[in-house]
């Protein structure tokens, strides 16, 4: 048992890493797309870990409750959410207001 996982390493990476985190970076674009404000996306994960957290009870043999492994899965989709979101929103911002703004990196922009 590490800090990170309760049963493997494996069932991390691929299950809160790759699979939540795959679904949560769909979801921080989403929002993105659809011009939803970002405490909206914190509020959406914040559910979606007690999902996660479900998952791993129901299938790999997890506990339910624990507050521990709860944050760690919160922080992961949290993590991937927040990066789909602002990669969205800087191609969205330099895209449709190509006059006004320039990229400076994948997550910020910049008057012109």
């Amino acid at each position: 048992m590490g800090i990170l996982w309760e049963n493997s390493p494996w069932t991390f990476v691929v299950f809160n890493c790759l699979i939540a985190g795959g679904a949560a970076w769909m979801s921080g674009r989403g929002l993105a797309l659809g011009w939803k404000p970002f405490w909206l996306l914190v509020a959406y994960m914040v559910l979606f870990s007690f999902a996660v957290r479900f998952f791993n009870y129901a299938l790999f043999d997890g506990e339910l409750l624990s507050v521990h492994h709860f944050l760690v899965a919160m922080i992961v989709v949290l993590i991937a959410a927040a990066l789909g979101y602002r990669m969205t929103r800087t191609s969205q911002m330099v895209t449709q207001y190509g006059w006004l703004y320039r990229r400076t990196s994948p997550l910020t922009w910049t008057n012109r």
